[in-house]
């Protein structure tokens, strides 16, 4: 973006209403009378500020039978939506705070008219219902898993291995950070079969060939020697053992992951495939997974490869 570009759109979002705005359809798609509901606005005033949005691209619409739903346009232009993350990330407001707020009463609302499956068929994912949530769909899944011996790199606190203790054999979860590593022990104290040691990914004081199952999630952003850290992975897998790897994919947006310590800014497909097959794994799948709707639209790859026997 150039300086009449920026000094346009800040112009354009001075009025707070146009933020007010920006910030719901982020999360909603919505029609005129919803937002004005939510925003507590004469529905001709939200009219007109949806139509200086619009034309500007920041806003886009679609036709479901007799209604208009607007939601937030973003993914065309990185530096653009980088912007107006930037400015949203900023705020702390309690007009905001009350339009979130009003946001599931009107969506009940609108489930009402035709049942609530029928008001959010084609985007079920994004939204909320009593008792479904991506932890109850995990835990009910994991139920369907035999994994035998599980080795968790970069485990985090442990809350992947906790989904996973009541189906596997054995699980030694390893992370680079002390304090991480305490936190992991008293999430997985309940259960015998879990281990939980500090250790750097590169170079694991770990027995060769002893899982079936090396998990890798998001682990690579924060290594320095990815190719190495894969090589260590299929070290110690067992013949027939899996390596399942998933990782940001390849980005630009430096600022938006430096608070999160990675070391590089994501991986090509091609990155991948050559990591696991330098390492002497069958590649048996490797795509992405997941696209982020909100800016900056952050993509995941997912690799899953075998050991050969």
């Amino acid at each position: 973006m150039d300086l009449q570009q920026t000094s346009l759109l800040l112009r354009l979002l001075a009025d707070p209403t146009r933020m007010r705005l920006l910030a719901l359809l982020e999360q909603e798609e919505l029609t005129v009378a919803e937002i004005a509901a939510v925003l507590r606005l004469a529905q001709p005033r939200v009219s007109t500020h949806l139509a200086k949005l619009r034309e500007a691209g920041l806003v886009r619409d679609r036709r479901a039978g007799v209604s208009v739903y607007y939601r937030a346009d973003s993914g065309h232009a990185p530096q653009r939506d980088a912007l107006l993350a930037g400015l949203r990330e900023g705020l702390d407001d309690s007009l905001l705070a009350g339009d979130r707020e009003r946001l599931p009463q009107v969506l009940a609302a609108r489930g009402g008219v035709g049942g609530w499956a029928d008001s959010v068929a084609g985007d079920m994912e994004r939204h909320y219902s009593p008792g479904r949530t991506w932890e109850t769909l995990a835990r009910a899944m994991m139920q369907l898993l035999a994994t035998g011996a599980v080795l968790d790199i970069a485990s985090g606190d442990g809350v992947l291995a906790e989904l996973l203790a009541p189906h596997a054999q054995r699980i030694v979860c390893v992370d680079v950070s002390a304090r991480v590593v305490e936190a992991a022990h008293a999430r997985l104290k309940p259960y015998a079969n879990v281990e939980v040691r500090q250790g750097d990914m590169h170079a694991l004081d770990l027995p060769a060939a002893s899982f079936d199952l090396v998990l890798m999630l998001h682990a690579l952003t924060y290594s320095e020697h990815p190719a190495r850290a894969v090589a260590e992975a299929a070290r110690l897998l067992r013949p027939n053992g899996r390596l399942l790897l998933t990782t940001l994919a390849r980005h630009e947006h430096r600022a938006a992951v430096a608070p999160f310590g990675h070391c590089n800014l994501g991986f090509r497909r091609e990155d991948l495939l050559g990591y696991a097959r330098r390492a002497g794994l069958a590649v048996q799948s490797c795509q992405g997974i997941s696209r982020e709707r909100r800016a900056p639209h952050f993509e995941v790859l997912s690799l899953l490869a075998r050991k050969p026997a």
